[in-house]
């Protein structure tokens, strides 16, 4: 079976746009049971236009913020085993490693938004504090130590004088700390040895279908039931030509952005080799940093 690449963030924007969808891959990821899962304004959003046509016209007008990470936010309700907790998920896709300062600064923003509390009551008294927040991030490129395709970066409260681990929770640290899970797509493999690997299995990109690797191969039969409405809504893009044209817009995007990271860090190891004079080396490093910046 062939369907649309998911790496592709129209694809990905099309995929999670369905709750049900959005709500199987999330709650499948963190391994818990969403009981309601509800879309929270997108302000970071990938905005593919084809308007311009110059060279860096696109990146100059649009950011690239919102090219390089697409960003969806929820708010959940969370199954427990002591009842149920509300939490907010941020869902990043990023394509480049220098992306990680974009994340740092919408995490900062989450904890900012004063939308994002709950009351609770601490003593006797009901008490304002920030809903707990879990983050999934969606890499397109490797990190530098870790090969594991799917890691999970979870919180221990520890006592420091006993070594003992604290079972129970405490709002003042679930708002101020972070659960985190990390796709390295590139490290999916062809091992399918648990559910969530098959899951991921869609963003694996070594089956392409196409020399442009807007379609992937995969195989239906691979999948359990209830992951099937993902593949037969990957299947459905492939049908949308708006998704094609964006697809191919998207990829000049990213031609003109990875253009753009080969220039300074060839402009990067010329100042670290170079004998010559540095300033107008230091001074076209920083145009196309902005460049890049904006």
């Amino acid at each position: 079976m062939q369907i649309a690449n998911p790496i592709y963030d129209v694809v990905f924007k099309y995929l999670m746009d369905d709750s049900k969808i959005a709500k199987l891959m999330i709650s499948s990821i963190i391994d818990e049971d969403i009981e309601k899962l509800t879309f929270l304004p997108q302000e970071f959003i990938s905005d593919i236009d084809g308007t311009q046509k110059s060279k860096n016209a696109k990146i100059r007008r649009s950011g690239t913020d919102s090219l390089t990470v697409y960003r969806l936010d929820f708010s959940a309700k969370i199954k427990t085993g002591d009842g149920y907790k509300n939490v907010i998920i941020g869902l990043q896709k990023a394509k480049f490693p220098t992306d990680i300062m974009r994340f740092r600064k919408y995490l900062g923003q989450q904890f900012l938004n004063q939308e994002n509390v709950q009351k609770i009551k601490i003593g006797n008294r009901v008490r304002k504090t920030g809903l707990p927040i879990i983050s999934i991030y969606f890499l397109g490129h490797k990190l530098d130590h870790t090969t594991a395709s799917a890691i999970k970066v979870s919180r221990q409260y520890r006592d420091l004088i006993t070594n003992q681990i604290i079972e129970t929770k405490e709002a003042f640290i679930e708002s101020l700390t972070l659960d985190s899970y990390i796709i390295q797509i590139p490290y999916l493999t062809d091992k399918r040895r648990t559910e969530l690997e098959i899951l991921l299995s869609v963003f694996d990109q070594r089956n392409p279908a196409d020399r442009e690797h807007h379609i992937l191969n995969i195989r239906e039969n691979e999948f359990p039931e209830k992951y099937r409405p993902i593949i037969r809504k990957l299947q459905k893009a492939i049908l949308d030509n708006d998704i094609k044209k964006k697809m191919e817009l998207e990829d000049g995007i990213i031609d003109e952005l990875e253009d753009l990271e080969r220039e300074i860090g060839d402009l990067e190891q010329k100042l670290d080799t170079s004998e010559q004079e540095k300033e107008p080396l230091k001074i076209e490093l920083e145009n196309l940093r902005k460049t890049l910046k904006n």
